[in-house]
Protein backbone atom coordinates (compact mmCIF):
# COMPACT_ATOMS: atom_id res chain seq x y z
CA UNK A 1 0.00 0.00 0.00
CA UNK A 2 1.25 3.47 -0.88
CA UNK A 3 1.45 5.54 2.28
CA UNK A 4 1.36 9.34 2.54
CA UNK A 5 4.67 11.14 3.10
CA UNK A 6 4.82 13.29 6.24
CA UNK A 7 5.50 16.95 5.40
CA UNK A 8 8.01 19.35 6.93
CA UNK A 9 6.76 20.69 10.25
CA UNK A 10 5.37 17.36 11.48
CA UNK A 11 6.71 16.55 14.98
CA UNK A 12 7.63 12.95 14.05
CA UNK A 13 10.38 14.31 11.77
CA UNK A 14 12.14 15.83 14.80
CA UNK A 15 12.01 12.77 17.11
CA UNK A 16 14.85 10.31 17.63
CA UNK A 17 13.48 7.01 16.34
CA UNK A 18 13.47 3.86 18.49
CA UNK A 19 15.11 0.52 17.77
CA UNK A 20 12.72 -2.36 17.15
CA UNK A 21 12.77 -6.11 17.85
CA UNK A 22 12.06 -8.98 15.44
CA UNK A 23 8.61 -9.19 17.05
CA UNK A 24 7.67 -5.71 15.78
CA UNK A 25 4.06 -6.15 14.68
CA UNK A 26 3.44 -5.91 10.94
CA UNK A 27 7.12 -5.48 10.02
CA UNK A 28 6.91 -7.40 6.73
CA UNK A 29 3.90 -5.35 5.58
CA UNK A 30 5.53 -2.10 6.74
CA UNK A 31 8.67 -2.83 4.71
CA UNK A 32 6.63 -3.73 1.61
CA UNK A 33 4.64 -0.51 2.01
CA UNK A 34 7.86 1.52 2.44
CA UNK A 35 9.33 0.14 -0.79
CA UNK A 36 6.10 0.77 -2.69
CA UNK A 37 5.80 4.30 -1.25
CA UNK A 38 9.43 5.13 -2.00
CA UNK A 39 9.18 4.05 -5.64
CA UNK A 40 5.78 5.69 -6.13
CA UNK A 41 7.26 8.97 -4.86
CA UNK A 42 10.33 8.66 -7.11
CA UNK A 43 12.59 8.53 -4.06
CA UNK A 44 15.93 6.78 -3.68
CA UNK A 45 15.45 6.43 0.06
CA UNK A 46 12.68 6.50 2.63
CA UNK A 47 12.87 6.53 6.42
CA UNK A 48 10.06 5.31 8.68
CA UNK A 49 9.58 8.76 10.29
CA UNK A 50 8.61 10.03 6.82
CA UNK A 51 5.57 7.75 6.94
CA UNK A 52 4.77 8.73 10.54
CA UNK A 53 6.51 5.80 12.27
CA UNK A 54 9.17 6.77 14.81
CA UNK A 55 11.21 3.57 14.41
CA UNK A 56 14.77 3.02 13.14
CA UNK A 57 14.02 1.69 9.67
CA UNK A 58 14.96 3.01 6.26
CA UNK A 59 15.12 1.68 2.72
CA UNK A 60 17.44 2.86 -0.04
CA UNK A 61 17.98 2.10 -3.70
CA UNK A 62 20.97 4.07 -4.97
CA UNK A 63 21.13 1.73 -8.00
CA UNK A 64 18.44 3.96 -9.55
CA UNK A 65 20.80 6.93 -9.55
CA UNK A 66 23.26 5.09 -11.76
CA UNK A 67 20.50 3.63 -13.97
CA UNK A 68 19.08 7.12 -14.58
CA UNK A 69 22.46 8.83 -15.12
CA UNK A 70 22.07 10.28 -18.61
CA UNK A 71 25.09 12.57 -18.62
CA UNK A 72 27.55 10.08 -17.12
CA UNK A 73 28.57 12.27 -14.18
CA UNK A 74 28.05 9.49 -11.60
CA UNK A 75 30.84 7.48 -13.24
CA UNK A 76 33.32 9.17 -10.91
CA UNK A 77 31.70 7.74 -7.76
CA UNK A 78 33.25 4.58 -6.30
CA UNK A 79 29.99 2.91 -5.36
CA UNK A 80 28.66 2.18 -8.85
CA UNK A 81 26.33 0.26 -9.39
CA UNK A 82 24.91 1.39 -6.03
CA UNK A 83 23.11 -0.54 -3.31
CA UNK A 84 19.52 -1.59 -2.64
CA UNK A 85 18.57 -2.64 0.87
CA UNK A 86 16.70 -2.32 4.12
CA UNK A 87 18.36 -0.94 7.24
CA UNK A 88 16.84 -1.67 10.66
CA UNK A 89 18.26 -0.36 13.96
CA UNK A 90 21.08 1.35 12.07
CA UNK A 91 23.79 3.10 14.05
CA UNK A 92 26.87 4.84 12.69
CA UNK A 93 30.13 3.13 13.63
CA UNK A 94 32.41 5.58 11.78
CA UNK A 95 32.36 8.52 9.39
CA UNK A 96 35.43 8.82 7.20
CA UNK A 97 36.82 10.43 4.09
CA UNK A 98 36.64 13.98 2.82
CA UNK A 99 33.41 15.89 2.95
CA UNK A 100 31.93 16.66 -0.45
CA UNK A 101 29.05 18.67 -1.78
CA UNK A 102 26.01 17.29 -3.59
CA UNK A 103 22.59 18.73 -4.34
CA UNK A 104 20.01 16.99 -2.12
CA UNK A 105 16.25 17.02 -1.86
CA UNK A 106 13.75 15.27 0.40
CA UNK A 107 10.29 13.79 -0.12
CA UNK A 108 9.17 15.50 3.11
CA UNK A 109 10.41 18.88 1.86
CA UNK A 110 9.33 18.86 -1.80
CA UNK A 111 10.63 21.37 -4.35
CA UNK A 112 13.55 22.38 -2.11
CA UNK A 113 17.06 21.34 -3.11
CA UNK A 114 20.34 22.48 -1.59
CA UNK A 115 24.03 21.63 -1.81
CA UNK A 116 24.90 19.62 1.31
CA UNK A 117 28.33 18.63 2.60
CA UNK A 118 28.64 15.05 3.83
CA UNK A 119 31.45 12.55 4.48
CA UNK A 120 32.31 10.33 1.54
CA UNK A 121 32.30 7.13 3.64
CA UNK A 122 30.11 5.75 6.42
CA UNK A 123 30.35 2.48 8.34
CA UNK A 124 27.04 1.30 9.80
CA UNK A 125 25.95 -1.50 12.06
CA UNK A 126 22.39 -2.59 11.29
CA UNK A 127 20.12 -5.57 10.82
CA UNK A 128 18.40 -6.43 7.56
CA UNK A 129 14.76 -7.45 7.08
CA UNK A 130 15.60 -10.95 8.40
CA UNK A 131 17.34 -9.47 11.46
CA UNK A 132 20.75 -10.65 10.27
CA UNK A 133 23.45 -8.39 11.75
CA UNK A 134 25.74 -6.42 9.42
CA UNK A 135 28.58 -3.96 9.84
CA UNK A 136 29.32 -2.53 6.44
CA UNK A 137 31.10 0.44 4.90
CA UNK A 138 29.45 2.46 2.13
CA UNK A 139 30.90 5.25 0.03
CA UNK A 140 30.00 7.82 -2.61
CA UNK A 141 26.38 8.40 -3.55
CA UNK A 142 25.24 5.38 -1.54
CA UNK A 143 26.87 6.76 1.62
CA UNK A 144 25.16 10.09 0.97
CA UNK A 145 21.72 8.49 0.59
CA UNK A 146 22.31 6.45 3.76
CA UNK A 147 23.42 9.52 5.72
CA UNK A 148 20.38 11.48 4.52
CA UNK A 149 18.00 8.71 5.63
CA UNK A 150 19.97 8.12 8.84
CA UNK A 151 19.46 11.79 9.72
CA UNK A 152 15.71 11.15 9.69
CA UNK A 153 16.20 8.52 12.42
CA UNK A 154 18.02 11.13 14.49
CA UNK A 155 15.33 13.79 14.08
CA UNK A 156 17.39 15.79 11.58
CA UNK A 157 16.62 17.07 8.10
CA UNK A 158 18.95 17.89 5.22
CA UNK A 159 18.18 21.59 5.63
CA UNK A 160 19.80 21.42 9.09
CA UNK A 161 23.14 21.16 7.24
CA UNK A 162 22.82 24.48 5.42
CA UNK A 163 23.98 27.87 6.63
CA UNK A 164 21.54 29.88 8.80
CA UNK A 165 21.20 32.64 6.19
CA UNK A 166 20.10 30.14 3.53
CA UNK A 167 17.61 28.62 5.98
CA UNK A 168 16.20 32.08 6.63
CA UNK A 169 15.76 32.56 2.90
CA UNK A 170 13.87 29.23 2.74
CA UNK A 171 11.54 30.12 5.62
CA UNK A 172 8.57 31.10 3.42
CA UNK A 173 8.85 27.94 1.27
CA UNK A 174 9.09 25.76 4.36
CA UNK A 175 6.03 27.40 5.92
CA UNK A 176 4.08 26.85 2.69
CA UNK A 177 5.04 23.15 2.71
CA UNK A 178 3.89 22.68 6.31
CA UNK A 179 0.59 24.43 5.46
CA UNK A 180 0.02 22.12 2.48
CA UNK A 181 0.50 24.89 -0.09
CA UNK A 182 2.46 22.63 -2.42
CA UNK A 183 1.62 20.38 -5.36
CA UNK A 184 3.39 17.04 -5.68
CA UNK A 185 2.80 13.81 -7.55
CA UNK A 186 2.49 11.72 -4.39
CA UNK A 187 0.28 11.67 -1.29
CA UNK A 188 1.36 13.82 1.62
CA UNK A 189 0.05 14.46 5.11
CA UNK A 190 0.58 17.90 6.65
CA UNK A 191 0.92 19.02 10.28
CA UNK A 192 -2.30 20.17 11.90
Amino acid sequence: MILPIVAYGSPVLRKIAADITPEYEGLEKLLADMWETMYNSNGVGLAAPQINKSVRIFTIDSEQIFENDEDGDTDVYPDKPGFKGTFINAHIVELDGETWKYNEGCLSIPKVREDIMRNETVTLSYVDENFNMHTKTFSGITARVILHEYDHLEGKLFIDHIKPLKRTLLKRKLEDISKGKIKVDYRMVFPK
